[in-house]
């Protein structure tokens, strides 16, 4: 990267020694209301042809086989489509219906001295989060200013980034494609190290656990506080009190019925839940958990109104009890898989993450500018 980054400096220190000119984006984008793009049904379907877009993360929320009211875009004529609540945007090169009224569409008011690619890059180094529900293209966003480097400039940054942005997909790609196979592998030792030939003593849970019910909280317990407070599907905020010791092994007994959460510390599991607490000594709680993963226990909930499992019915199922010193050493190997596999601070997640980081960092270091010495006098 360094060499395109030279080259750029090089054209800077030529073009515009004196510094680069700024411009607020309503007077370099013109804004089209989604109205007559809005999908009318959102039965959506694979086979069907047309997206249907949202400006946020998950950006195609499906296929509508409406033929009217199509918004034209493609590689020669693309647009910017915005979420005028959040503000989030994606570029967009093929035709498309839109979901949310709140969106819209923006495209250049003309081609003289502006790339547009150019300005969809340098938005992407705004940093601005909406702090209230409002729309904020016409109140705020749009008078956000960005730099307008000479065109030879602007051409060469968008060549740099389209390029990075493409091997930066494509390594991404790879890396998610290989992160999903350390999760197929980690799965199969994982049922592997689990199913035991004839010799190993079976017993029920009920002989082994008991299932205590969490507890609910009317305090909030979102804002703060030392201990985490668990729901069926995870950490759900603080608590300055505890109601069992770590490690915890928690259970979802309503909404997510049967997920399993792992939590190392003094914890505060809520009424959705139950907490595991051994019976017996030869039983190590991290090996049940493991154990439990491949039981499938949400296949287990009840049916009626909001699902559930019941208690009786985990006491029933038998798991097989290996001597002590094989749950440990069954579990450290896990250990060492699950770390690799789903610790966002080590293994391939954080290569992931360090890729979008390095990304968003070369791509911040060429849009940064000097400002026209104009610009300080007008401050």
């Amino acid at each position: 990267m360094n060499k395109p980054m030279n080259k750029i400096e090089k054209l800077i220190a030529e073009l515009c020694p004196e510094g680069v000119e700024s411009k607020e984006l309503g007077d370099i984008l013109d804004y089209e209301q989604p109205t007559k793009y809005l999908v009318q049904y959102t039965e959506y379907d694979d086979n069907f042809t047309t997206p249907v877009l949202t400006a946020g993360q998950s950006f195609i929320l499906g296929y509508t086989d409406e033929d009217m009211g199509i918004y034209k875009a493609s590689e020669e004529n693309p647009t910017i489509i915005f979420d005028d609540f959040t503000t989030s945007f994606h570029w967009v090169v093929f035709d498309f219906k839109v979901k949310s009224s709140a969106m819209k569409m923006l495209r250049l008011k003309n081609n003289n001295g502006v790339i547009f690619k150019f300005i969809y890059y340098a938005m992407k180094c705004i940093e601005y989060s909406p702090q209230d529900h409002a729309r904020h293209w016409i109140s705020k966003y749009s008078k956000f200013k960005i730099p307008l480097p000479p065109l030879a400039i602007q051409q060469e940054i968008v060549k740099i980034l389209d390029t990075f942005t493409t091997l930066e997909a494509e390594l991404e790609a790879e890396l998610e494609a290989e992160l999903e196979a350390r999760k197929k592998q980690y799965e199969y030792y994982r049922d592997s190290l689990l199913t035991f030939r004839d010799g190993v003593e079976y017993k029920t849970l009920g002989e082994l656990i008991s299932l205590e019910y969490g507890k609910s909280l009317k305090e909030n317990y979102r804002t703060g506080g030392e201990f985490p407070v668990l729901g069926s599907n995870g950490r759900v905020g603080f608590h300055n009190l505890y109601i069992t010791e770590g490690p915890c092994l928690v259970i979802g007994r309503k909404g997510s019925a049967g997920a399993l959460v792992w939590e190392e510390n003094n914890c505060y599991p809520i009424d959705t839940t139950f907490y595991v607490k051994i019976e017996n000594k030869n039983l190590l709680l991290k090996y049940l958990f493991y154990k439990l993963k491949t039981l499938k226990l949400t296949i287990r909930k009840q049916d009626g109104g909001v699902p559930g499992l019941n208690r009786n019915s985990i006491y029933k199922i038998k798991i097989p009890l290996p001597p002590l010193a094989e749950q440990e050493r069954i579990v450290g190997v896990l250990d060492k898989f699950d770390a690799m596999v789903n610790d966002i601070s080590a293994g391939l997640p954080a290569e992931i993450n360090a890729r979008r980081k390095q990304y968003e960092y070369y791509r911040n270091r060429l849009l940064i500018f000097k400002p026209l010495e104009k610009e300080y006098a007008d401050q």
